[in-house]
């Protein structure tokens, strides 16, 4: 069996899956924090060009059940193709 290795860059990820699941953000400045201490953890093009970096604390309550669907969902079609 031929070794892949696979990169894949997710500094925005849950940022898109967001914008994905509701139209209204895609454009916007957009911040996923962390459950532990409300860093940020992922962010849109538009929140990283108005500076916001990641690992930035910041205090709001976050919901990952849809992010997290998405997520299995993406890395099941990746896993698929090999």
């Amino acid at each position: 069996m031929q070794s892949v290795t696979l990169l894949a860059d997710a500094n925005n990820f849950y940022a898109s899956c967001e914008a994905a699941l509701n139209p209204r953000l895609v454009g916007k400045p957009l911040l996923v924090l962390s459950n532990n201490d409300g860093c940020i953890v992922a962010r849109s093009r538009e929140a990283r060009q108005l500076g916001f970096k990641m690992g930035q604390p910041l205090l709001a309550p976050v919901e990952y059940s849809r992010s997290q669907k998405q997520s299995r969902r993406v890395f099941s079609r990746i896993l698929s193709a090999f």
